[in-house]
């Protein structure tokens, strides 16, 4: 039988915290995943024009074997910057893999486009996600909100608002399995310019409203993808 953790949120696997940073103006925000010890990452980079720092490194051929936080953010390319801010607050905790005497916190990032939202993204020299991914080390927690914050503060669907996304799975065996999206596919989420949601088979209780599938499905279905 299917079963969540208890929050349903990847910080059900033990050792992780996530922390949210956002800037309501800006529609754009932050999220860090942080883990309480070092931890072996893999990485698979899809799409046709992905923005990523640090990923290189996860390649198992490499010499580094673990990481120490996971950056998602908004602001397309200048979102990187978010790595530095975790990464800055990551040395203040003296966190870090030890090289030649310093700690360098190794923190992967990936970014989503979220610059044509409507936000102000008139920032002057330096755009302002490095201070929000300093302040989303500060905000970690095991409980954290989902929806509109952080990473997923101004991420969009097809017609709908996209978002911050998180769940968990425990297995049989007693694995836990934790996820965490943040929400901004070109196609849309929903059928047709119906209610129901194409993920209305993988609902928990009734948080897509229990609508299921329509029926019959409608002619604009296929429009949708």
């Amino acid at each position: 039988m299917f079963r969540t953790g208890p929050r349903n949120l990847i910080t059900d696997v033990a050792g992780l915290s996530v922390g949210n940073a956002d800037d309501a103006r800006l529609k754009s925000g932050v999220t860090v995943v942080l883990c309480e010890e070092p931890a072996v990452a893999g990485v698979q980079v899809l799409g046709g024009a992905p923005g990523t720092r640090e990923t290189d490194l996860l390649e198992p051929q490499n010499s580094i074997e673990a990481i120490h936080a996971v950056v998602l953010s908004g602001g397309s390319a200048f979102g990187l910057d978010a790595a530095s801010g975790v990464q800055a607050a990551l040395r203040e905790k003296n966190i870090g893999v030890e090289v030649g005497g310093f700690r360098v916190p190794i923190v992967p990032a990936a970014i989503l486009f979220d610059l044509r939202n409507g936000g102000d993204k008139g920032w002057s020299r330096y755009p302002p996600y490095r201070e929000l991914g300093y302040a989303a080390v500060q905000a970690a927690t095991a409980g954290f909100p989902i929806g509109t914050v952080g990473a997923g503060t101004g991420a969009l669907t097809s017609g709908l608002k996209g978002g911050l996304g998180s769940a968990s799975s425990v297995l049989d065996s007693g694995v836990t399995i934790g996820a965490l999206a943040a929400v901004n596919p070109t196609g849309s989420v929903t059928v047709g310019r119906s209610r129901h949601f194409w993920a209305a088979p993988f609902e928990i209780g009734d948080e897509f409203g229990g609508l299921g599938y329509p029926d019959p499905m409608p002619e604009d279905a296929r429009k949708s993808f």
